[in-house]
């Protein structure tokens, strides 16, 4: 059975991909709510265990999200927050707001975020600007904040007596009981932020926030950042009727980042103590977090060019500090959130890429390490959960397999055997409860959508909480015998290292007949596309196949979850190991007497598209046809702390970053190009295409453009969407003269 452009993307960013059986047309059938497929980080537990929480869009509205519940008491769905109970009316959001929704990648309207009281009675949401306090038991709200201002980042205080949040840069608590409100930093405003992540925190860091509480309610450890040494940029954001010009201090590669200082506050006076971060000012605050004696701060300094991180303990009594660890490297190293305190006051875990891998290390508060948890050529995701009295590590990993994350566990203070908790076939995202005693697995497999069930922490079945399961009243299951499953494989890099790919292609070859081939790229760090999960752009792949096509996909070294090793190959010189890997990726398709070598062709979306335009100037020979989205094109174009982690500094690397642009290829260029970009891009800015295209032109050099007024980086939306990969699909079926099914 046939795919379509409009079904696929009218919910190619939203999960279950639900379709009836008519010819050439998806739809979305259920107006149910219903689990599957959501995000891991959308599915909460309450603090009682008794819930799992997550956002669904109404049946009349899918971009107007409420809150539901899956109620574990008598395993049911049931809406729990209606977004339009406590706010009803048009939104607003500040320009501060907005820009942080799209670092989180988050859309949409009504409720998009919501945090848990830590007793479980309560809940906040930040909606239209203001605060809404939310009782269970009486199921009433209660607005906290009523201005004209905008109120961000809010959350509980641990003990639940305050909510904090952000306002006009500044740092503010309500006491709930009383509805006083403090103003706890004074002199935000212009340049100015209080409490606040600056962009390259946000962006890059992926550190969202600027304020920690201590347990016991009496301090905030908070950052102010000072933005006047980043150089003001105009930015231009162009819409479909008008042109909005924005003075955004952007801090470009090797330029000035924000002054940062580290201060506590305290709740009974407002005093604030500063925190002595060293000589060298030009530095990052990576993470914040405080140990359980609530007198003992931590937080993650890191010099600029991230090559030194440095665990710190700040003693809030005595105002004295130590360095409790130091990681070093010859290249970069990465970020992480796995630091966890234990409630023995005495140990925490930490995890390195020291060996070469990410694993979990036992340490003593005083900085002494007891012992590596866990070891092997494989790397561990993410701490999911800790159990202090069994001395049991839940963790996410890829112990197995690094196409398919797992729940692991491993004893905490004795060397133990490693188990593996979920099933192999299936990739799982997982949330453990805060009792360690049941976990949420959602699984999937990349022709196999998500299935959400409740698991003991020894893998044993409880409950579906969304089983979704392909029978023959499932509206996929028509489908599914004309969605083959990929072919997996590996290939070897020219270090010796190994590169997995996978390979989309008819059930059923043609005898004789020679396929053209687009290769589906992204290549940069950070991420990782093979694998065995479901996505919802693999039904594009699906869709290209149904039109006489096959999709290859390969990760190259310098992309995720392979080790250290594999990514440092791209330290200072961008586009040379990725291009040669995925030249060894089309010498393989070479080999297959079904693929027509004069026919292969690359498709990717930021840094991928950056890859697009490298292997098209690069390896013309090789690559017959480009589409490029949203590329970076120039790296003194993007920020510091992503670009000079790979680069270095510029005035150390001139060369280098020379080379890594794709300016110095473009006259090599010899195959059909497509070059599309949203108009309104705050990320990879649009500057970086309209440079390309000016310097083509430049080069008399022939390509085709699409640009999207209004969208950032994600173009977002259904009709974007939709036009985007017709216009792609009509692209690559001109240039290699196949014809639409």
């Amino acid at each position: 059975m046939t795919l379509s452009h409009r079904a696929i993307f009218g919910f190619a960013l939203s999960l279950p991909l639900l379709v009836n059986a008519q010819p050439l047309e998806l739809k979305r059938i259920f107006d149910s709510p219903s689990l599957a497929g959501k995000a891991a980080k959308a599915l909460k537990f309450s603090p009682d265990g008794t819930r799992v929480t997550y956002l669904q869009g109404k049946a009349e509205d899918q971009n107007r999200f409420d809150l539901w519940e899956y109620n574990l008491k008598d395993n049911t769905n049931r809406l729990l927050v209606d977004s339009q109970a406590l706010y009803a009316g048009k939104e607003e959001l500040s320009d501060e707001e907005k820009a942080r929704r799209e670092r989180q990648r988050i859309y949409g309207r009504g409720i998009l975020e919501y945090k848990w009281s830590n007793d479980g009675k309560a809940l906040l949401f930040p909606l239209n600007g203001d605060l809404y306090f939310y009782e269970l038991a009486s199921g009433k709200s209660r607005k906290l904040t009523n201005t004209e201002a905008f109120e961000t980042d809010a959350r509980f205080s641990p003990k639940d007596q305050y909510v904090s949040f952000i306002r006009e840069q500044n740092l503010y608590a309500i006491e709930l009981s009383s509805g006083k409100e403090m103003q706890l930093s004074k002199d935000g405003g212009g340049t100015i932020k209080n409490g606040m992540a600056e962009f390259v925190a946000q962006e890059e860091m992926g550190r969202m926030t600027g304020y920690w509480w201590s347990g016991d309610e009496q301090q905030i450890a908070f950052t102010r950042i000072d933005e006047s040494p980043v150089k003001e940029a105009i930015r231009n954001e162009i819409y479909a009727e008008e042109v909005k010009l924005f003075n955004q201090r952007y801090p470009f590669t090797g330029t000035n980042n924000v002054n940062i200082e580290l201060g506590v506050v305290k709740l009974n006076n407002q005093q604030i103590s500063w925190i002595d971060l060293g000589k060298d000012k030009d530095i990052y605050i990576a993470r914040g977090q405080w140990l359980n004696d609530d007198q003992t701060f931590s937080y993650q300094w890191q010099n600029r060019s991230q090559q030194q991180l440095e665990l710190r303990f700040y003693n809030t009594e005595t105002q004295t500090q130590q360095v409790a660890i130091t990681e070093t490297s010859k290249t970069w190293i990465n970020l992480h959130n796995d630091l966890y305190f234990l409630k023995d006051k005495k140990h925490f875990i930490w995890a390195s890429e020291r060996d070469g891998f990410k694993h979990l290390y036992l340490y003593r508060t005083n900085g002494e390490l007891i012992r590596q948890i866990t070891q092997g050529e494989w790397v561990v995701d993410s701490i999911k959960g800790v159990d202090e009295k069994q001395g049991i590590v839940y963790f996410a990993g890829r112990a197995d397999t690094p196409l398919e994350n797992h729940l692991y566990s491993v004893s905490l203070f004795k060397q133990g055997e490693i188990k593996r908790i979920t099933e192999l076939g299936s990739n799982h995202d997982v949330v453990v409860a805060k009792d360690n005693r049941t976990f949420i697995d959602n699984a999937s497999a990349v022709n196999r959508p998500n299935a959400v069930a409740l698991r003991k922490v020894n893998g044993e079945f409880v409950t579906w909480m969304e089983e979704n399961k392909l029978d023959d009243s499932h509206p996929l299951t028509p489908y599914l015998k004309d969605l083959p499953e990929p072919q997996y494989g590996t290939l070897t890099a020219e270090d010796g290292q190994t590169l997995y790919y996978r390979l989309f292609q008819p059930a059923q070859l043609q005898p004789g007949k020679k396929y053209p081939v687009i290769v589906n790229v992204y290549g940069g760090p950070h991420a990782q596309r093979v694998t065995n999960s479901w996505r919802s752009k693999n039904l594009y792949f699906q869709y290209m196949v149904q039109q006489g096509y096959l999709v290859f996909q390969l990760d190259n070294r310098g992309s995720y979850n392979r080790g250290k090793k594999f990514e440092d190959a791209i330290y200072k010189h961008l586009g040379v190991v990725e291009v040669a890997d995925q030249i060894k990726g089309v010498e393989y398709l070479r080999s297959l007497p079904h693929v027509d070598p004069e026919r292969i062709g690359i498709y990717g979306h930021s840094y991928g598209g950056y890859m697009a335009l490298m292997t098209m100037f690069k390896a013309g020979d090789y690559f017959k046809a480009g589409v490029s989205g949203a590329p970076v094109t120039d790296w003194a174009l993007y920020d510091t702390h992503y670009t000079e982690r790979y680069l270095g500094h510029p005035a150390d690397n001139a060369k280098g970053y020379e080379a890594s642009a794709v300016f110095p290829y473009v006259q090599n260029l010899k195959g059909p190009l497509m070059i599309y970009h949203g108009m309104a891009d705050d990320n990879v800015l649009f500057t970086h295409a309209t440079k390309l295209f000016k310097t083509l032109q430049d080069e008399v050099k022939p390509f085709e453009m699409m640009t999207y007024p209004g969208s950032k980086h994600s173009l977002n939306g259904k009709s974007v969407q939709t036009h985007l990969h017709q216009t792609i699909t009509d692209f690559f079926n001109r240039h290699f003269a196949v014809k639409s099914n």
